[in-house]
């Protein structure tokens, strides 16, 4: 590790060869200038961590040479050096940026003890921003994989209003990958340096979900032992993820709507309602356009969230992606697991593209990793897929499709295709999803996207497909 560069600026040449030695003596690299113009021109030769420069200097002054090392090189750290009756100059350094001040005549201890400190707050800064960075990697829009129109489509949108404070809804199948959208979504706009909390709505008890959301006082309910500050406070200054907002219960919802409309939020118990400044992403799987026909979702909220609606495709639309993150998922978990030797050849590709994955990037995901874990050679073989991607479908041109001259809405299609596999099997939807090779959740989805009311609830005797469980 290179040792932490220090430029000494003083005119005194007495004082300027005592300081260089005692920060030498200290384990520091240090240069030394004489005037404010030749630390100028040492900052310009050579990257430097810490500039200790006297305030009264003859030519440039110390106050000008902060200024000038402030604008020009923001990351250096600035200690200035003032005789004892000018504090007042050292308050005004202090204002214009400098760490901290030392008075003359300079004793080697508190020399030591400021140089550390102030190397080590440079240290800890760099590392945050190194942090930052590695996240906004992380967290890129480049990091979501795929190259289908259909999801570039989507990605552009997102990049477009990630600056802006807009309110998004992003919908789709389960597994499609909402909240990894979102966070890319915060990760790229002026709140990346505040939180991003996130709350799944459908997976709190109902009667816990107000707190755990908009927080509670003291004394609030029975247990409520102490104040707590709900999802929403703990957010400020960032973004609230609301994944699965189409589970909120509708007295939720009328809440939710104040915080969207006002701004502010009312805790539990409290005798007044709270500011906040959080920016709302929400996330659904459902059709909240037939829960607001329906009465199972406010249309008020519903256009306050919708303000920017974006479509994340199910991975059976966005076929030409399942090779790229076939090869992604496999690295990675070879890493993973030090399976570096294990092969996946290429002419095995194709099983995986043909499969219809209903639970979408995380099944694929999933998927891969047991192989990497379960496969007991070096390279996969066919053998060790899974049975359902080994299992051969017929091919698209074996299917009886009439195709008028006048053009067909391939919505309609879909839906009279769903209606007839219920009607087949007499509503059971599992036994109709496992012909149409999704899971009974999609199913479901599709059902409500088109409007096609089921039979009722599950059928008496219908089970779960395994996907479901």
């Amino acid at each position: 590790m290179s040792r932490p560069r220090i430029l000494v600026v003083e005119d005194d040449e007495s004082l300027r060869r005592v300081v260089q030695v005692q920060l030498e003596q200290a384990g520091y690299e240090v240069a030394t200038a004489a005037c404010g113009e030749e630390a100028l021109a040492l900052l310009a030769s050579a990257a430097r961590d810490l500039v200790i420069t006297d305030l009264k200097m003859p030519g440039m002054t110390g106050l000008d040479l902060l200024r000038r090392i402030k604008a020009d090189y923001p990351e250096v750290i600035v200690i200035v050096v003032t005789a004892f009756g000018t504090i007042e100059s050292a308050v005004e350094a202090m204002k214009l940026g400098a760490y901290d001040y030392l008075t003359k005549p300079v004793h080697a201890d508190a020399l030591r003890l400021i140089v550390g400190r102030a190397l080590e707050h440079h240290r800890l800064r760099q590392e945050v921003q190194s942090l930052r960075l590695s996240l906004d990697r992380k967290y890129g829009f480049e990091n979501i994989l795929g190259r289908s129109p259909a999801l570039q489509e989507t990605l552009q949108a997102a990049a477009r209003v990630a600056p802006t404070d807009a309110t998004v809804l992003i919908r789709g199948e389960t597994g499609t990958g909402k909240e990894l959208l979102a966070r890319a979504i915060h990760f790229n706009s002026h709140r990346r340096h505040g939180p991003f909390v996130t709350i799944n709505c459908g997976a709190i008890p109902r009667e816990l979900l107000e707190s755990e959301l908009f927080g509670h006082v003291r004394g609030a309910f029975t247990g409520a032992v102490s104040h707590k500050k709900g999802r929403v406070e703990l957010a400020e200054g960032g973004t609230l993820f609301l994944d699965e907002i189409g589970e909120l219960p509708l007295p939720l919802q009328a809440k939710l709507l104040r915080l969207l409309q006002e701004k502010e939020i009312e805790k539990v118990g409290a005798p007044q309602p709270l500011r906040v400044d959080v920016r709302i992403i929400a996330a659904t799987h459902r059709n909240l356009e037939a829960m607001v026909e329906d009465g199972a979702f406010r249309e008020d909220l519903y256009y306050r969230l919708a303000v920017i609606p974006l479509e994340l495709p199910p991975l059976r639309e966005r076929v030409e992606d399942i090779p790229e993150l076939v090869t992604h998922f496999f690295e990675r978990n070879k890493r993973k697991y030090g399976r570096e030797r294990l092969v996946l050849p290429q002419e095995l590709l194709p099983c995986f593209t043909t499969y219809r994955w209903p639970g979408n990037v995380r099944e694929l995901e999933n998927v891969i990793e047991r192989l990497v874990l379960l496969t007991p050679g070096e390279q996969v073989r066919l053998e060790d897929l899974p049975e359902f991607l080994r299992r051969q479908r017929p091919p698209l041109d074996a299917i009886q499709l009439e195709l008028p001259p006048e053009g067909i809405s391939l919505e309609a299609v879909e839906r009279e295709l769903i209606r007839r596999a219920l009607d087949k099997f007499n509503g059971n939807q599992t036994k109709a999803a496992r012909y149409l090779d999704i899971s009974r959740k999609t199913l479901i989805y599709r059902m409500e996207k088109y409007g096609l009311k089921p039979r009722g609830e599950t059928e008496a005797g219908e089970e779960p497909a395994p996907e479901d469980r």
